[in-house]
């Protein structure tokens, strides 16, 4: 009796599982995508929210103007990746931006994070915005412009 062993997947077998890889790549991208904007719009939310301690100083200091020099407020924020905004304080690196900071002369000054750089393509489409603003009674808010589906929570 002849016995036949078989050594190696036929084309067909080999076919399936590539339609199946290719299947599961079509689902998996897109959502990978939204994954990474969503990050990408807490990340913002929290950059931005880190320098709320120094413009709250800032303004119970009496610091009216933004910037390093004498009598000036250092906003203290680091360069991000995923934002732009020119420095206001301390030097930042190439490529990067950091959270702006306005209407510090009044009691509701604002902290305003713009998508752009290396960002998601969504969020720089827009483009896209996280804001900080503070009352007068000194309580802080999010606002934030990026679309529902990416926009962070407690914003």
């Amino acid at each position: 009796m002849k016995r036949s062993i078989q050594k190696g997947f036929t084309l067909i077998e080999l076919m399936i599982v590539v339609a199946i890889i290719g299947i599961l790549a079509a689902i998996a991208i897109p959502q990978y995508q939204t994954y990474i904007a969503k990050s990408q719009a807490s990340r913002a939310m929290g950059e931005a929210g880190a320098i709320k301690t120094a413009v709250e100083l800032c303004v119970t200091d009496g610091k009216t103007v933004v910037g390093v020099g004498a009598g000036q407020c250092d906003p203290q924020a680091t360069g991000s990746n995923i934002l732009t905004g020119a420095t206001q304080g301390a030097a930042i690196p190439a490529g990067t931006g950091v959270p702006q900071v306005a209407a510090l002369n009044t009691l509701t000054p604002t902290i305003t994070a713009t998508f752009g750089n290396n960002a998601a393509a969504t969020l720089k489409a827009g483009p896209s915005t996280v804001t900080w603003t503070r009352s007068a009674a000194g309580s802080w808010s999010c606002a934030s412009t990026v679309a529902a589906n990416y926009k962070p929570a407690g914003c």
